[in-house]
């Protein structure tokens, strides 16, 4: 699934709640070096299961980035557009209510964020 993402590590992986062959990911340096490659907070999007990727990045820092995404701290509603959820090591949570095309941060200065979950009422 790695195709051309700017890493082979990263843990987060998310499937888009409409569209089964688009999914999300966070890539980190590598195994022993857990942040973003370059410093630079991406999510990367597949529309076809992983083959391509584009980065994702408007809203998202872009320079001396050095959080990490663990596993449990994605979260993806079923709102259409779907939204998408994810908190860092450095205490942020993020959000894109347009299905990854545009994020802003939702929370900031907490401890480590662990796990993120979404429920949308109807």
């Amino acid at each position: 699934m790695s195709g051309d993402l700017p890493s082979d590590f990263g843990f987060p992986i998310e499937v888009h709640a409409h569209e089964p062959d688009t999914v999300y990911v966070i890539p980190i340096t590598s195994d022993s070096e857990h942040y973003p490659p370059e410093g630079k907070l991406r999510v990367y999007r597949s529309t076809v299961g992983g083959n391509d990727w584009e980065p994702l990045t408007r809203g998202l820092p872009q320079s001396h980035c050095y959080v990490n995404v663990l596993r449990d701290a994605t979260a993806i509603d079923t709102l259409d557009p779907c939204g998408i959820y994810f908190g860092t090591t450095g205490g942020q949570v993020y959000s894109s209510a347009d299905a990854g095309d545009t994020w802003e941060p939702i929370a900031r200065d907490l401890p480590a964020v662990l796990s993120v979950e979404a429920q949308t009422l109807s």
